[in-house]
């Protein structure tokens, strides 16, 4: 049996099998650092608040803040690193302040745990990831009612179950989907509030004999409340992430089916939009192909995120009040996909400002009975009802004797559809 020692916060001098550390720790390390500065965050802000309790002097604490702020420099600049004698990031932490200023650093664990680290770096690190998506989305938002007023009188042929129905436009088109985005910043707004709940205090998830100010450290790190129940803050592991999955899921099921619509409006068969030959791929047997690979990549990637809340609750689920190691399999893929939402609404952003409109011919044969409900309309509008107006034309579409009214042609969009882009704007969350 081979035996290992490396620095664990839980280090009680015994060692570890090195196959049950490997195991145990996994990926942690390169994971971690991810979250590195938000641990040096909540470590500064706890530092204060034991100045504040007097458990460490006025000059440990200038000592820790020296320390911390030049770990905080390093990871800025993409110099800091966790060893493998490292179990995860704190453990780094700790070691390199001890390190540095003897008994001082040893003293920064004083009344938490690496529970209530771990969850506090956590909850700051999503707070910030999902404002920065938010923001994202607001950007994108913006591009497309901006396509939207550009494009509102470009004929767009509407489709029900993928057959010809009525007219509609680009504009209808594109603010449609930004519209839709609002309904998904609801939920990005419900996953921040969520969030932006202080648990550093709870320790192990039972709390502190020690005199805590829960209340400074809220403050300190601008969370908007404190989680007063520490059983709570500790069930917030997992409840977090079920909750975040499920609004990026969200957002992701909106880009998904727009990245769908673009792939088929590319198709010879529709033929309404294409992108200049830089934003398309080719084919290795196929010289003529220009291939939407961005847009399948996001409908793809989009539909994988997606999936991510089933493996959030599946982890989760059943799992008893307070801490268990099952908690460490969230953070890999959770921050993974906040890293893949970013890079989808940056390349979705670049590219959807370079599409290329093409005119629709409302005249093609294929497009005849796009005008069908504007023609019955007419015939009410003129007295008679509807129902036999409904038949009257209905009649003519099974004879082969239909012939749209060419006047109705041009007035879909003036009369019909009533984009409302300011409304629109208006209705986005804050």
């Amino acid at each position: 049996m081979t035996k290992t020692k490396s620095m664990k916060l839980w280090d009680k001098g015994i060692s570890i099998d090195k196959k049950i550390e490997q195991f145990t720790v996994g990926n942690d390390r390169e994971i971690d650092l991810h979250i590195a500065k938000y641990d040096v965050q909540a470590s500064l802000a706890h530092a204060k608040m034991l100045q504040k309790i007097s458990i460490i002097s006025t000059e440990e604490l200038q000592q820790l803040e020296k320390g911390l702020q030049e770990l905080w420099e390093q990871i800025d600049n993409n110099t800091f690193v966790i060893e493998a004698q490292f179990e995860d990031v704190h453990s780094k932490i700790e070691f390199e302040l001890t390190k540095k200023f003897g008994e001082v650093g040893k003293k920064i664990h004083t009344a938490r745990s690496r529970n209530d680290q771990v969850l506090v770096a956590l909850h700051l690190y999503y707070k910030e990831n999902l404002l920065l998506v938010k923001q994202q989305t607001n950007t994108f938002f913006e591009t497309l009612l901006e396509l939207a007023e550009t494009h509102k009188k470009r004929l767009l042929p509407g489709y029900t179950h993928l057959q010809v129905a009525m007219p509609s436009s680009f504009g209808l088109w594109f603010s449609a989907y930004a519209e839709a985005l609002i309904d998904d910043v609801y939920l990005l707004n419900a996953a921040i509030k969520t969030v932006d709940q202080n648990p550093l205090g709870s320790a192990a998830g039972y709390g502190s004999s020690f005199p805590i100010d829960r209340e400074f450290t809220t403050q300190e790190l601008n969370f908007a409340s404190l989680k007063y129940n520490v059983v709570a803050a500790q069930m917030s592991r997992g409840k977090n992430e079920r909750t975040i999955s499920a609004s990026l899921g969200g957002l992701c099921n909106t880009l998904s089916r727009f990245a769908m619509d673009i792939c088929l409006y590319m198709s010879q068969n529709f033929d309404f939009i294409s992108f200049p030959d830089e934003l398309t791929t080719g084919s290795s047997i196929m010289p003529h192909k220009k291939n939407p690979d961005v847009f399948e990549l996001i409908r793809g990637k989009c539909n994988k995120i997606q999936a991510l809340q089933t493996e959030m609750i599946l982890i989760t689920n059943n799992l008893p009040s307070g801490y268990h190691r099952d908690f460490q399999l969230l953070k890999e893929n959770m921050i993974a996909a906040f890293e893949e939402v970013k890079s989808i609404l940056e390349i979705f952003d670049f590219a959807i400002k370079q599409i290329i409109v093409k005119e629709v011919s409302s005249n093609d044969k294929k497009y005849k009975f796009l005008f069908t409900v504007d023609n019955m309309n007419t015939l009410v509008e003129n007295g008679m009802t509807f129902r036999d107006a409904y038949q009257k034309i209905g009649a003519e579409v099974e004879a082969g004797t239909y012939e749209p009214d060419s006047s109705k042609k041009h007035s879909h969009v003036g009369s019909i559809h009533k984009l409302c882009l300011d409304k629109i704007r208006a209705k986005f969350p804050a």
